[in-house]
Order: C-alpha cells, then sequence, then structure tokens
C-alpha cells in the first residue's frame, strides 16, 4: 500500500511539473507574439475521470468557449482549452491589448487571436510533456466552438472517437496587475496512451 501511494505521489509530481514547464514556455511564447511580459500564476494540475470533466467548467450547459483539437503521435488524444466567454473576452483585452467590439459574440479577428493564443499553450503544454517523456506528441490545426460545454465535449467524442476514462487538467491562470483570468486546459488521451506517458517514465500506471 504504501509503495502505491509512493508511486501515486511521484505520478502527480511529474504531472505537476509538466504543468509548471508548460506554463513558463506558454508565457515566454505568448510574451514573444504579444510583444509585452505574461505572467501566469503556477498551475493547479488534476487526474480526472472522464466524466468529471464537465463540472470542473460549470456543468454540462455552462456557455463556454472551447479550442480544441486532436493529438498525434506515439501517445494520441484529444485536448481542450476552455474559457468562459467573460475570461476569454478579458484574455483578450487585458492579456493581448485587443479594443473589444460591443458585439457579445467575439469578431472574426477576435476569435483568431483566442485561437492562437490556445495553440501556443498547447504547443506548450504538448512540448514539455513530449520533453518528459521522450514521446513523440504533435498538434493538429485547432478549432475553435463557442457551445454548452457538454455538446463541446460531446462533439470531440464523435469527432476524434473513443477518448479515455482519464484526463489531464492544468488549471491556467493568466495575470494582470490584480486580476486573474482563468482557463482550463484538458489533455484526454486514447484509453492506450497513459500507460505509455508513464511507462516512459517508469511509473507503473493504474486507475486512482
Amino acid at each position: 500500500m504504501e509503495l502505491f501511494k509512493h508511486f501515486k505521489d511521484f505520478k502527480m509530481d511529474v504531472l505537476k511539473e509538466i504543468g509548471n514547464i508548460g506554463a513558463g514556455n506558454a508565457a515566454t511564447a505568448l510574451s514573444q507574439l504579444l510583444n509585452k511580459p505574461i505572467d501566469m500564476a503556477v498551475p493547479k494540475v488534476q487526474l480526472l475521470s472522464f466524466e468529471e470533466i464537465t463540472d470542473k467548467v460549470g456543468g454540462a450547459e455552462e456557455l463556454v468557449y472551447a479550442i480544441f483539437l486532436r493529438v498525434e503521435g506515439e501517445a494520441p488524444g484529444n485536448l481542450f482549452f476552455i474559457l468562459t466567454p467573460d475570461a476569454a473576452r478579458s484574455l483578450l483585452s487585458r492579456v493581448a491589448g485587443l479594443e473589444m467590439s460591443d458585439n457579445e459574440e467575439l469578431t472574426e479577428m477576435e476569435l483568431s487571436a483566442l485561437s492562437e493564443i490556445g495553440n501556443i499553450l498547447a504547443g506548450s503544454y504538448l512540448t514539455s510533456l513530449a520533453d518528459f517523456t521522450s514521446l513523440s506528441m504533435y498538434p493538429t490545426v485547432p478549432a475553435l466552438a463557442m457551445d454548452m460545454a457538454g455538446a463541446i465535449l460531446s462533439y470531440g467524442l464523435l469527432q476524434f472517437g473513443q477518448m479515455g476514462d482519464n484526463a489531464l487538467l492544468i488549471d491556467t491562470t493568466f495575470l494582470e496587475g490584480k486580476n486573474e483570468i482563468e482557463g482550463q486546459f484538458f489533455l484526454i488521451p486514447d484509453p492506450e496512451s497513459f500507460p505509455k506517458i508513464f511507462k516512459s517514465l517508469g511509473v507503473p500506471f493504474e486507475d486512482d
């Protein structure tokens, strides 16, 4: 029992370190893109069951913006970056410095900027995960949608096929002065991918 707890703790330590490095890489990449300093808080990292994902974003009927894409390579899976509409507008105005339109929905330019930010985050987290595991993982071109969280996750399931039972959640928080802008990054590996990821690190994988 003590040995299992040791492996479980070590597994979470590895995931937290991946989140920390990914956040640092993302902050650097966004700073270069926007030509201004970007700060990100140390992310909170959790391993969730698939059923817990919609609860984490406020429920299946919560309206959200989501950037989603397929992860290909040796440990394939599905990836979502999810923001509430208020968080999306704050991210674009306060972090990206865009003058937001008065429209309730984002303009084409605003959607493009949001997609690019999500793409940078995805690339940063996947790069840190690939570096840790020495597994090849790379993202496809991202898609962006605004809908209820349950509908978006269901679309991802239909679009990309069977998802695994576990999700890696990285709570991503951008800091702008005293303001915090929160988004959630979900990596849902295919059923066979999580064991590959942890095996590459010498850590036995068992469902928590």
